[in-house]
């Protein structure tokens, strides 16, 4: 059987599968970590549902979005912290700006820090005491108004 495909679309295939890979890139170096669903809920502008990947443990938070080259707008990873605490955060390793939002224990956005630079060693403070921290794509937060004292709900939790 021999198939014949016009320029434009295997043009068109080649982009989709390209496109599919990158896309898969993220879950691939991320396999080890828990995922969930949240949302971002403002006055601004719409409500966001964010695929999250979740960085629990030390070691997961140390490498956090390290040597991912692409994420897509409604994907992030948030970091939990079991006390409020001051939170220092860096790029090193990161090959992708990313919008920070440091997030209180009453899960409203203390603090936003837009389009982080990529391998940056200069630490990012969360400006008070926070327990979470979501990493977006950068611009995200511009993009969809997300300002401070807006705040996230856990699409998987009955609150």
């Amino acid at each position: 059987m021999i198939f014949r495909f016009s320029a434009g679309l295997l043009v068109w295939l080649t982009l989709a599968l390209s496109f599919a890979v990158s896309a898969a890139e993220p879950a691939r170096l991320l396999k080890d970590f828990p995922v969930t669903r949240l949302i971002v809920i403002n006055d601004s502008g719409p409500c966001i549902l964010i695929d999250t990947w979740v960085a629990t443990t030390p070691e997961q938070r140390a490498r956090g979005l390290m040597y991912i080259e692409q994420l897509d707008q409604h994907e992030g990873m948030i970091f939990l912290y079991a006390e409020p605490q001051i939170i220092a955060m860096w790029m090193k390793n990161t090959l992708i700006p990313l919008d920070m939002l440091f997030i209180r224990g009453d899960r409203r956005i203390a603090r936003i820090e837009e389009n982080t630079e990529p391998h940056s060693t200069d630490s990012i403070f969360s400006g008070e005491a926070v327990v979470m921290v979501l990493e977006l794509a950068g611009g995200s937060a511009k993009r969809w108004s997300i300002n401070a004292e807006d705040y996230i709900v856990f699409a998987d939790s009955a609150e």
